[in-house]
């Protein structure tokens, strides 16, 4: 099968669905153990998400998915979805939900995209989309009292939806941007406040390995 028919045909999906795609080589996403440590360290989801850390997959574990591929399709979203223009008083200090329509908007594109190619017959087709799942106002990860383990992954509501983010499974999300001509660039944020950026200018990236 063609997959570069494919391809072509998977990024006029991604149009319809408002987003931008590129073809990447497999080879050329990056894998890195430094972002595992970014989430851990720094983010506020961290634990509360079966998309994210501890659940997603560790960076060696992607790497060696990533090794069986040899091409995928990056997708790119611009902006926040109800949301033209963010400065940081527009940001409450909780702000998952605030984020939730960009969220899904990401992440169902991702799983469509999926879906689409593995039913056109690339049935390695998988996707990672971006952030902390949000198909749920809270995560049933996030509602144990306690430490989880995998079993939990039984009582998710979207099982058959919810995929890892790269960031969460270690893809280094810039450095791959950038391996398709992508320049993304960090946001700055009033008084180095968690969260509250001066700007809603957001570029959000997701990735679906084909064959």
């Amino acid at each position: 099968m063609n997959y570069r028919r494919e391809i072509e045909a998977l990024a006029k999906v991604a149009a319809g669905e408002g987003a931008v795609a590129a073809e990447i080589r497999a080879r050329d996403v990056v894998v890195a153990e430094w972002v595992r440590f970014r989430c851990r360290y720094g983010c506020k989801g961290y634990g509360k998400h079966l998309s994210c850390p501890p659940y997603a997959p560790d960076p060696e574990k992607t790497q060696r998915m990533v090794d069986g591929y040899s091409v995928g399709l990056l997708l790119r979203f611009d902006g926040v979805p109800g949301h033209p223009t963010i400065g940081p008083d527009d940001i409450p200090d909780d702000f998952h939900q605030f984020y939730a329509d960009l969220i899904r908007w990401v992440n169902t594109t991702v799983w469509t995209i999926e879906k689409t190619a593995y039913y056109d017959g690339f049935y390695k087709a998988f996707g990672f989309g971006a952030y902390p799942c949000s198909y749920c106002e809270t995560c049933v990860a996030e509602e144990q009292a306690g430490p989880v383990d995998e079993s939990l992954r039984r009582s998710c509501r979207h099982m058959d939806r919810v995929r890892p983010s790269m960031e969460a499974a270690g893809m280094d999300v810039f450095a791959t941007a950038a391996a398709v001509g992508w320049h993304l660039h960090t946001i700055p944020s009033r008084n180095l406040e968690y969260g509250k950026i001066l700007h809603g200018n957001l570029q959000s990236v997701g990735l679906v390995l084909i064959e």
